[in-house]
C-alpha cells in the first residue's frame, strides 16, 4: 500500500500530514485493542461469577472507529448493544464505567448510564441535570438509552432525525430552543445487527425515513448470524444491500442512499462515513451503510457458545478475517513514499505488540478499580450488620439457641460476601436474625430493626426511583385551573377539542400534532379541523399507517426538546405500538435513573362504539404494560382538553383516551382555552350520596350517572366518583373518604373481568385500606370476556348497562 500524496482518504476530508495521519491510526489501533480486551475480560468476569450476563462489541471495532470520526456535538445515536467501541471513541464511555455496568453498580457516579439498572453494553448519555431539567445538548455528543428488544431502537431514530428537519424549517425556535439544535445541522446515527432487519420495525422505519427525507446514517453490522441462525434464513436475498435496493434513491425519485463496505477496510470505512455524513448532514437524505465481513470472536453472548452452531470452516474464516487482525496487517504493510527511494511506515511489529500488552494491562487495572468500587458499599453495610450481630451474640439476655443461630448467620455472611458480594446477602442475613428476635426487647434488636428499616429504604431508592418525572414540571405537581364559561351556550365536544388545540398551537410554538388523517382533514372526528391550514404542514401533519413509528417519531422529537402530540387513531391500534410504548417510552426515565425523558403525549380514542374493533377498553393490559406513562381517561372533551393543557406544562409522557362517542355530545365551551387544567391523579366526585359509592371513568360515567338517577327514584342515594386518571391513581385517597360515609363499593368498568377493575380494587382495598369501612363485599361490573359484537343489541348484552347497575345496587343494598 503505497501513498505518494498527503491526502490519505479523499478531497472531502480534513487535510492530514503524515504525522497527523500516523497519530490517528495508532490511537485508533490502541482504542480497538482496549475495546477488544474489554470484551474478552468482560466475558471472563461473567464466567467466573462476578457478573450475571455479558454481551459485547467484539468484531465491530474498526467500523465504529470510522463512524465516530463524523459524529459531532449535538448528534444523536440510537443503537444496540454492540457499540462499545463507538461509545469509547466519542468519549462518553470508559473501561471502568463499562465494568461498573457489568457488575450492576448502583452508584450513578460509577455507572452514569443507568446506575446499574440496564444490563451490560446498553449505552446512553445523560440528557438531564440532577433536577430533571435539560442540559445543553448541542454542546455534547448524545446517545438515546439502549433497549434490548430487537430493532426497537429504530422507531425513535425517526424522531431524532426529523427534529433536525423541523428545527431547520421552524426559524422561530432558533433562540428558544438553542440548547437542542444548531439550525437543524444534527444527524441521527442508528445501528442494527444484520438479523434484526428481519423485524417489521426496521422496514417500517426505513419506509418512513425514505418518505420524510431526514438526516439519518444507519449502520448495519453484518456478521452473517442472528445468534445461531445464519442470514440465509433471515431474508430472501443473499446480500442485504440487494434486499434494500428498492429504497435506493434515483435522479427521478427520492429515497435512501445505500453504501456497502467491508468492515475490516480502515481507509474505505473512513471514506464511506465521510461520504455518508456529507449526504445526510447537507442534503437531509437518509443513508444506510451495510458493513459486511464482520465477525463475532466470542459468539453472541455469555448465554451460548458459537462453536455449537458455526462450522469449523466458518470459525477459521472468522479468526483469519478478524477486523483488528486485518487492521494490524494493514498498518504493518503501509508505506508512504517520500520519494522514489525513501518511505515512511506507521509502526512495526514490536511497537504494536507493546500496544497490545499495554491495552491488556490497562483494561485489567480498570476492571479491578471498578470491582473494588462495586465492593466498597457492600462491605460497608456488611461491617455495619456484623457489628450489630456481634452485639446480639454477646448480649447476656439472649437465649442460647438464638446465639447459636446468630453465630451461624455471622459465618454464613462472611462466606457469602467472600464468594460473591451482594447487598442481597447482607439484607437476607439481617432479616433472618430479626425473625429470631421476634419476641422480647433489647437494644441490639432495636438497633438492627432501625438499620434494616433505614438502609432498605435507601437501597430501594437505588433500584426503584425515577419511574416518573421528579422535576418541578412533574405533571402531578401541576395544580388544577377550572374552566371559565361566559354562558350556557353548548357546542359539540369536537369543537371544544378543536378550539383548545388551536389555542395550544398558538401558546406553544414547539407543539407538533401528527398521525393518520390528522393533517388535511383534521383527524377522523375533526378535532383538528382547519389547523393544518392555519399552522402549516410542519406542525400539523399526516403520516402513513404505521403506529409503531408514529410513536417512535414522538419519542425522538420529545427527546430533542419538541412537544409532540401523536395520534393513534383508535385504542385497539395501540397494540401495534404497545411494545415501543412499554420497552422504550414507559421505562425511559427509570432505566436511565432520571438521565433522559421523552414527554410525548399519545392521543387516542375508545369506549362504547358498537363493534368488535375500536370499541373496547383494554385498560387492564395498558396500565400494566405502561407503568411510567400517565394513563388518562377523561369522561368528556372539556376534561380531555384540560389534560392536554396540563401535560404541555409538564414533562411526563402520557396516553389520553378520548371517549369515541363524545365528539358530538354537547358541552359548554370554556373561554380560557389552553389555560384551564384537569388535575392528574385526582378523582372527581360528580354526584354526592350516602348509600353507595360507584367508581367509574370514561364513557361509562354517563351510564352510571343515568343509573344513579333511576336509583334515586327508589330512594337510593348514590355517590359517583370519576377516576379521571388510572396512572397515577387517586393520589389524595378521596375514594376511601367516600367509603367511610357510604360503606358500600361498586366499580363499573367496560374492560374485561379482572382487568382495570381488579387494579382499582387493589388500589382501594390494599393501598387505601378501604376494606376497613365496608359493610358488604366490594362488587365489580365489567364487560363480558369477549369483544362487543356489532350493533346496539350487541353492546347492550356485552357491556355494563343502566339496568345491570341498578339491579346490582339493589342486590348490594338488600344483602347488607
Amino acid at each position: 500500500m503505497n501513498y505518494n500524496n498527503k491526502k490519505f482518504i479523499d478531497d472531502d476530508e480534513p487535510f492530514f500530514d503524515f504525522d497527523s495521519f500516523k497519530k490517528m491510526v495508532i490511537n485508533d489501533y490502541k482504542l480497538a485493542r482496549i475495546s477488544r480486551e474489554t470484551s474478552i475480560l468482560g466475558r471472563k468476569e461473567v464466567l467466573n461469577g462476578r457478573a450475571k450476563f455479558g454481551i459485547f462489541g467484539d468484531g465491530k471495532e474498526i467500523p465504529q472507529l470510522a463512524m465516530a470520526k463524523v459524529f459531532k456535538n449535538g448528534d444523536y445515536r440510537s443503537g444496540y448493544y454492540r457499540d462499545q467501541t463507538f461509545m469509547m471513541a466519542i468519549g462518553v464511555l470508559t473501561v471502568k464505567s463499562f465494568f461498573s455496568q457489568l457488575y450492576a453498580h448502583s452508584d450513578l457516579e460509577a455507572e452514569p448510564v443507568s446506575s446499574g439498572r440496564m444490563m451490560t453494553s446498553h449505552f446512553g448519555t445523560r440528557f438531564l441535570n440532577k433536577d430533571g431539567n435539560w442540559k445543553n445538548l448541542i454542546q455534547q455528543k448524545n446517545s438515546s438509552a439502549d433497549i434490548s428488544s430487537t430493532a426497537a431502537q429504530m422507531p425513535r431514530l425517526l424522531g431524532l432525525a426529523q427534529a433536525s428537519k423541523i428545527y431547520k424549517e421552524l426559524k422561530n425556535l432558533k433562540e428558544t430552543h438553542k440548547m437542542f439544535s444548531h439550525n437543524g445541522n444534527e444527524v441521527a446515527f442508528g445501528t442494527i445487527g444484520n438479523a434484526s432487519i428481519s423485524e417489521g420495525l426496521f422496514w417500517e422505519t426505513l419506509n418512513a425515513a425514505s418518505v420524510l427525507q431526514i438526516p439519518i446514517i444507519l449502520s448495519i453490522w453484518d456478521d452473517e448470524y442472528g445468534i445461531s441462525v445464519p442470514n440465509k434464513y433471515q431474508f430472501s436475498k443473499q446480500n442485504i444491500s440487494d434486499l434494500l435496493y428498492g429504497f435506493h434513491r434515483s435522479k427521478k425519485e427520492k429515497g435512501i442512499e445505500i453504501i456497502r463496505v467491508h468492515g475490516y477496510n480502515y481507509i474505505d470505512l473512513k471514506k464511506t462515513y465521510f461520504k455518508a455524513d456529507k449526504i445526510a448532514r447537507k442534503e437531509h437524505v437518509p443513508v444506510i451503510i451495510h458493513v459486511t465481513n464482520l465477525t463475532q470472536p466470542q459468539g453472541h453472548s455469555t448465554s451460548s457458545s458459537h462453536e455449537r452452531y458455526k462450522s469449523k470452516e466458518r470459525l477459521e474464516w472468522e479468526m483469519n478475517n478478524d477486523g483488528i487482525k486485518k487492521f494490524r496487517d494493514w498498518i504493518l504493510n503501509f508505506r508512504f513514499e517520500i520519494n522514489q527511494k525513501d518511505y515512511c511506515k506507521i509502526a512495526n511489529v514490536g511497537f504494536l505488540d507493546q500496544i497490545d500488552i499495554e491495552a491488556k494491562e490497562y483494561v485489567k487495572n480498570e476492571k479491578e478499580k471498578a470491582w473494588k468500587a462495586f465492593q466498597k458499599p457492600i462491605y460497608k453495610i456488611k461491617d455495619e450488620v456484623l457489628s450489630i450481630l456481634y452485639q446480639i451474640q454477646n448480649n447476656n439476655a439472649e437465649e442460647k439457641w438464638i446465639k447459636k443461630y446468630v453465630k451461624k448467620y455471622i459465618k454464613e455472611l462472611h462466606n457469602s460476601i467472600k464468594n460473591y458480594p451482594t447487598k442481597k446477602s447482607v439484607f437476607r442475613i439481617a432479616r433472618k436474625v430479626l425473625y429470631l428476635l421476634s419476641a422480647g426487647k433489647s437494644d441490639p434488636k432495636d438497633c438492627l430493626i432501625e438499620w434494616v428499616r433505614k438502609k432498605y429504604h435507601e437501597e430501594q431508592e437505588n433500584y426503584s426511583s425515577h419511574l416518573y418525572s421528579i422535576s418541578e414540571k412533574a405533571s402531578a405537581r401541576i395544580t388544577e385551573v377550572f374552566p371559565v364559561y361566559n354562558d350556557d351556550y353548548k357546542v359539540d365536544g369536537r369543537i371544544v377539542l378543536r378550539e383548545n388545540f388551536d389555542k395550544l398551537l398558538e401558546l406553544h410554538p414547539d407543539l407538533l400534532i401528527f398521525g393518520e388523517d390528522v393533517g388535511k382533514i383534521g383527524d377522523v372526528n375533526q378535532g383538528l379541523e382547519g389547523l393544518q391550514k392555519k399552522y402549516g404542514k410542519i406542525r400539523v401533519f399526516d403520516t402513513g399507517i404505521r403506529e409503531s413509528t408514529i410513536l417512535g417519531q414522538g419519542i425522538g422529537l420529545a427527546m430533542r426538546g419538541l412537544r409532540p402530540i401523536v395520534e393513534i387513531q383508535y385504542i385497539d391500534y395501540i397494540l401495534y405500538a404497545l411494545q415501543i410504548m412499554s420497552d422504550d417510552l414507559a421505562c425511559l426515565q427509570y432505566r436511565t435513573k432520571g438521565g433522559q425523558k421523552a414527554p410525548v403525549i399519545i392521543r387516542t380514542r375508545g369506549h362504547r362504539l358498537e363493534g368488535i374493533w375500536h370499541s373496547g377498553s383494554p385498560m387492564g393490559g395498558i396500565i400494566n404494560y405502561l407503568r411510567g406513562v400517565l394513563v388518562l381517561v377523561p369522561r368528556n372533551m372539556v376534561k380531555a382538553a384540560g389534560f392536554y393543557n396540563t401535560l404541555l406544562y409538564g414533562d411526563d409522557p402520557a396516553l389520553v383516551v378520548e371517549c369515541l362517542n363524545g365528539y358530538r355530545i354537547k358541552e359548554k365551551l370554556p373561554k380560557n382555552l389552553g389555560l384551564f387544567r384537569t388535575p392528574i391523579g385526582i378523582v372527581e366526585r360528580t354526584r354526592t350520596g350516602e348509600d353507595i359509592t360507584m367508581i367509574t371513568y370514561g364513557s361509562t360515567w354517563r351510564i352510571v350517572s343515568e343509573a344513579a338517577e333511576e336509583l334515586s327514584k327508589i330512594n337510593i342515594d348514590s355517590e359517583i366518583i370519576d377516576i379521571q386518571s388510572l396512572l397515577p391513581f387517586d393520589l389524595q385517597q378521596d375514594i376511601v373518604k367516600s367509603l367511610q360515609k357510604t360503606n358500600r363499593l361498586l366499580i363499573i368498568d367496560e374492560d374485561v373481568p379482572g382487568g382495570a377493575s381488579a387494579y382499582i380494587l387493589q388500589k382501594i382495598l390494599e393501598e387505601q385500606n378501604g376494606y376497613y369501612y365496608l359493610d358488604s363485599p366490594p362488587v365489580t361490573i365489567t364487560a363480558k370476556e369477549h369483544r362487543p359484537p356489532y350493533g346496539s343489541d350487541g353492546d347492550y348484552f356485552s357491556k355494563p348497562s343502566v339496568e345491570n347497575i341498578v339491579e346490582k345496587v339493589l342486590t348490594i343494598m338488600n344483602d347488607s
